[in-house]
This record gives C-alpha cells, sequence and structure tokens, in this order.
C-alpha cells in the first residue's frame, strides 16, 4: 500500500510517497498538507533522517530504494543522474552522451524535467552547455539554493 507523508526542508515542504522502504515520487509542493509532518513509521523515520543529514551537510548520497516510473529512456537517464557526484554538474549534452546517445540532449531535457523524485534523483545537477542554471520543476531559486548548498555556485 502506498504511503505519503510530507517533509519539512529549508526550501519548502517535500511531498514523499512510498511503499515501505521504496520511494516513488519526491517533490516540492506549494503548500502543505494538514497531515503531520512528524513520522511514525520507520520507513519515513530513515527517509526523513536522510534529508536531515543532507539540509546539514552530513550527508552527500541517498541510501534509499528508489522506483521511479518512466519509460526505458526515461529510467536510463535517472540512473545516469544517479551516478552525477555531490558537488558536481554536467551539461544536458553530457548527459546524453552518457547514455551513449549524444545527439538527444533536448530528449533528456525532457526525461529530466520528468524526474518524480526530485533532490534524490539530482536532476539539479544538470546545467545548460554554457554552464547557466536552466530548467527545474521546483524553481530555479531551489536549484541555486542545492546547488550553492553543494558548493558548486
Amino acid at each position: 500500500m502506498m504511503n505519503t507523508f510530507y517533509y519539512a526542508s529549508p526550501l519548502g515542504v517535500l511531498k514523499i510517497i512510498h511503499e515501505g522502504q521504496t520511494i516513488f515520487a519526491l517533490d516540492f509542493v506549494k503548500r502543505k498538507s494538514r497531515q503531520t509532518l512528524s513520522f511514525k513509521k520507520q520507513p519515513e523515520q530513515k527517509i526523513a533522517k536522510q534529508l536531515d543529514e543532507y539540509f546539514c551537510s552530513q550527508r552527500t548520497t541517498f541510501q534509499l530504494e528508489l522506483a521511479p516510473s518512466g519509460t526505458s529512456f526515461q529510467l536510463r537517464v535517472f540512473q545516469k543522474l544517479c551516478a552525477i557526484p555531490f558537488g558536481k554538474t554536467v551539461s544536458y549534452g553530457q548527459l546524453a552522451k552518457a547514455i551513449g546517445q549524444p545527439q538527444a540532449a533536448q530528449a533528456v531535457g525532457q526525461a529530466v524535467r520528468n524526474n518524480p523524485i526530485a533532490l534524490i534523483i539530482p536532476c539539479h545537477r544538470v546545467i545548460g552547455s554554457n554552464g547557466k542554471l536552466i530548467g527545474f520543476a521546483g524553481g530555479l531559486w531551489r536549484k541555486k539554493w542545492l546547488l550553492k548548498h553543494e558548493r558548486v555556485v
């Protein structure tokens, strides 16, 4: 059975959909639900603890089970996104080359935009070929904050 909980981050409230230890979706919400922000279930405590550690600069990688939905192309992109280290960025073109499709930068951009597990699948680490911050479903201000937090900008 899918469960939803909300996590209060420095960037706003995150809505997290999970089943047991597996995360299916994580996204910023415009306003928090009236549901509790406390974590009663063990899987929620584990997820919240890792997010706490990330935001307190005590964690650079997540040790969580992820089950993003998407096409086979999108899933390949998500897998490569997870390989971008903390504190590093790549361009959409570099990401396209990494999946073996150097001409597919725009398609990669679409896949990145459809990332269902923001932050943990680090789509914020993808930038324009000119080094500029472009595209982030959570808002460019959040992308800038995250990259500053990771000491990139």
